[in-house]
């Protein structure tokens, strides 16, 4: 009876749901995060009479068939990068991108990542840093003996100076985009690495076409729903109940014919 291993793929299918749905509640307050979905497919068919075949010499054929599914399987787990609302902190060096692009982060081995995540901080040497320490890109010291932060919404960076009347320009800011963002692969601390999947980066500064703007003082939070995912998680389980009770029908019918004299 195949209905045993059939029902015990759909339950690894759906914890698999759960899990995916887990991380995303997890990550509700994560600044940046783009919740993810997971996707299924179904796989092979036993054909016990196949579509189209012949039913008798005269030549008419099987309309429908007879096939038979073995489960289903996961294709993917699809991250969904609709935008985050935007919430105001007044901090400075809190960046919120409003559209299509990411900042770009230079790891410690001198690769680069990207974020949609901008609560930066400046490190012992001024330099425009992550939380975790790593450099945003391209490279913006802040002076010691600045009074006041500004970024327009290109993301030109300016500096007003004790005892200066005009404020200075410290650099640009610059946006990345990708043919394929959802190609991009996550690695942790809200950073997400270049694939073959995602396509070549493209860098401009903010505002041109097709690149979103910077809004300083802003953060932007994570898509995710927690109303729909808890529904998704309500229907995973229901799915998982489902699937056991089919094990346990088809152990009864085993059980029953191991009993017939």
């Amino acid at each position: 009876m195949k209905a045993m291993s059939t029902a015990a793929t759909g339950m690894l299918a759906q914890q698999l749901n759960v899990e995916v749905i887990s991380n995303n509640i997890a990550n509700m307050n994560t600044t940046g995060f783009k919740r993810s979905r997971a996707e299924f497919q179904d796989l092979l068919y036993q054909n016990i009479e196949r579509v189209g075949a012949n039913s008798s010499d005269a030549g008419t054929t099987v309309p429908s068939g007879i096939q038979v599914g073995v489960g289903v399987r996961a294709s993917g787990i699809y991250r969904i990068t609709e935008q985050g609302a935007l919430s105001i902190t007044g901090n400075q060096y809190d960046f919120a991108i409003n559209g299509r692009g990411y900042f770009r982060i230079q790891m410690p081995d001198g690769t680069d990542a990207y974020t949609r995540a901008g609560s930066f901080q400046i490190d012992q040497t001024g330099q425009l840093v992550t939380p975790s320490g790593y450099i945003v890109q391209p490279n913006i010291t802040v002076p010691e003996d600045n009074i006041d932060i500004t970024v327009n919404e290109q993301g030109e960076v300016q500096a007003k100076l004790q005892g200066q009347t005009n404020p200075q320009v410290l650099g640009q800011l610059e946006l990345v985009i990708f043919p394929n963002e959802v190609g991009l692969e996550a690695i942790g601390n809200n950073l997400l690495v270049e694939t073959q999947a995602s396509g070549a980066p493209a860098i401009s500064t903010p505002g041109q076409p097709g690149y979103g703007t910077v809004l300083q003082g802003y953060l932007e939070n994570s898509n995710v729903n927690p109303v729909s995912e808890i529904t998704s998680m309500i229907t995973a389980q229901r799915g998982y109940e489902m699937n056991s009770k089919v094990i346990q029908a088809a152990d009864e019918m085993m059980s029953a014919t191991n009993n017939l004299r």
